[in-house]
C-alpha cells in the first residue's frame, strides 16, 4: 500500500483533530495513500513528548526547521499559531514538501499570497483547513444548488455563534492577541463561514463590516490548551487585541445577497455554525450542532405537503457516508478532518491540487482583509480596493 511520511507542526486542538484523521482514515478508507504518522513537533519537550505517545507518532523534535529538512519526511502539516505559519509553509515549500495549513493562512492578505506564491513555485501540493466543507449533509447542499434545485440564488446568511469568552475572567489565550492570531472571532469563526459562502454561492464582490471588543482587558494565563486556560490568582490584566464579535454584508458577483455575523458572546451557544441559503425555487438551513441533517424545501413540493424536511445525510447517496455505518448512524465533528484529508490523499495520488488548497485561503483572506478596511472606513469596500 502507498504512503506518505508526515511531519506534524503543533499538537494541542487542531493537532488532536489531524492526528485522530491520520490514524483513522486507512481503517475507513482503505484504498487512500496511508499517512505515516511519523514525527510531532512542538516548542515545549515534555508536553511535544506526552502528545507524541497518546496521538501515536514515532518520534517527536522541538525544531520545526530541522523538520523540515529531513528526507524522510513527504508533507507538513501546520496547526500551530497563525503567525507562524507564513515562515514553516515557505520553508517546506522550498525543501519540496506538500503543505496543509490550517486556516487562517496567515495574518494578513500580503503573508497568505506569498505563501501561495511559494507553494506554486515549488511545485507542491496545497491544503487549508476548511474541514466544515466535508460534512456530507454541507455537500448535499453544495449538490443542490449545483442541480439548480434551488433555482437562482437570493439569500446567504450565515452565524457563527459561541460564549467561551463572555465570563470577563477569562484569561487573556493567544486567541486574542492579534500579533498572534491575525485577529478574534473574525478570522477564527468568519473564516470558516466566508469560505462555505465561496463553496456554496461564489465569490463575494463586495462588503460592509462592524465589529466589537466587549471586554477590553483579561488576566494573563499561567497556561493555554486549546480553548481552554488558567490563570493564577491576582493574575496581572493584559490588552485584549482583537475582535470579540464582527458582523457584516455582503454582496456576491452573481447577485445574491449575503449577511455574516461572528461572535464569542453568544451566551447559551456552544457552537452555533449555521446557514441558510434562499433559492428561486427552494431553501436550505444547516446547523452544525446538528451536522447530519440537512432542513430542505422545495416549491415543486405539492401545495398539501410544502414544508422544511429534515433529510439525513447518513445515507451512502451522501458524500462519504458509504465508508462509514448503517444509514442513520450519525457521524461527528471529527469525521470532517478525516474527510478532509481523504481530499488530500486522493489529491496526491492523482497528481492535482486538492481543494480547498491555497487559493481558497487567499480569497478568504482578501475578504477578512476587506471587512477590517470597512470598519475603518465605515463604508462599503470591494474586494478589488483591497
Amino acid at each position: 500500500m502507498e504512503t506518505i511520511n508526515i511531519g506534524m507542526i503543533g499538537y494541542k486542538f487542531m493537532g488532536k483533530a489531524h492526528s485522530h484523521a491520520y490514524r483513522d482514515l486507512p481503517l475507513f478508507f482503505p484504498t487512500c495513500i496511508h499517512p505515516q504518522m511519523k514525527v510531532i513537533c512542538g516548542r515545549d519537550t515534555n508536553s511535544v513528548a506526552e502528545a507524541a505517545k497518546q496521538f501515536g507518532w514515532d518520534e517527536y523534535m522541538t525544531d520545526w526547521k530541522r523538520l523540515i529538512q529531513r528526507d524522510d519526511i513527504d508533507l507538513i502539516d501546520i496547526n500551530a499559531p497563525s503567525d507562524v505559519h507564513k515562515e514553516i509553509t515557505i520553508a517546506a515549500a522550498q525543501t519540496g514538501k506538500h503543505v496543509f495549513c490550517e486556516k487562517p493562512l496567515a495574518l494578513t492578505l500580503k503573508d497568505s499570497k506569498e505563501m501561495l506564491d511559494a507553494v506554486e513555485a515549488a511545485g507542491v501540493k496545497h491544503m487549508v483547513g476548511f474541514n466544515y466543507r466535508f460534512a456530507p449533509a454541507v455537500m448535499l447542499a453544495k449538490k443542490l444548488i449545483d442541480e439548480g434545485q434551488l433555482g437562482e440564488i437570493y439569500h446567504f446568511r450565515a452565524w457563527f455563534l459561541q460564549d467561551w469568552l463572555v465570563d470577563p475572567n477569562f484569561p487573556l489565550a493567544w486567541r486574542l492577541q492579534k500579533d498572534i492570531a491575525g485577529s478574534g472571532s473574525h478570522g477564527d469563526l468568519g473564516a470558516h463561514l466566508i469560505d462555505l459562502a465561496h463553496y456554496l454561492i461564489g465569490d463575494i464582490h463586495e462588503v460592509m463590516g462592524m465589529n466589537k471588543t466587549f471586554i477590553k482587558e483579561r488576566p494573563l494565563p499561567t497556561n493555554m490548551t486549546g480553548l481552554t486556560a488558567s490563570v493564577s490568582e491576582n493574575a496581572e490584566k493584559g490588552e485584549v487585541t482583537v475582535d470579540d464579535a464582527t458582523l457584516f454584508l455582503a454582496r456576491f458577483a452573481n447577485g445574491a445577497l449575503g449577511s455574516f455575523e461572528a461572535t464569542r458572546f453568544a451566551t447559551g451557544h456552544r457552537c452555533t455554525n449555521s446557514f441558510e441559503i434562499n433559492g428561486s425555487k427552494g431553501s436550505v438551513i444547516f446547523d452544525f450542532e446538528r451536522m447530519n441533517e440537512l432542513q430542505v424545501y422545495l416549491s415543486s413540493d405539492r401545495d398539501d405537503v410544502q414544508g422544511f424536511r429534515r433529510v439525513l445525510a447518513t445515507d451512502p447517496a451522501h458524500a462519504f457516508s458509504e465508508a462509514w455505518w448503517p444509514p442513520g448512524h450519525t457521524i461527528g465533528y471529527e469525521h470532517t478532518f478525516i474527510h478532509e484529508m481523504v481530499e488530500l490523499m486522493n489529491a496526491i495520488r492523482e497528481d492535482r491540487q486538492p481543494v480547498p488548497n491555497f487559493h481558497d485561503g487567499v480569497k478568504c483572506q482578501e475578504v477578512l482583509e476587506a471587512v477590517d478596511l470597512s470598519i475603518e472606513k465605515r463604508q462599503w469596500i470591494q474586494l478589488s480596493e483591497v
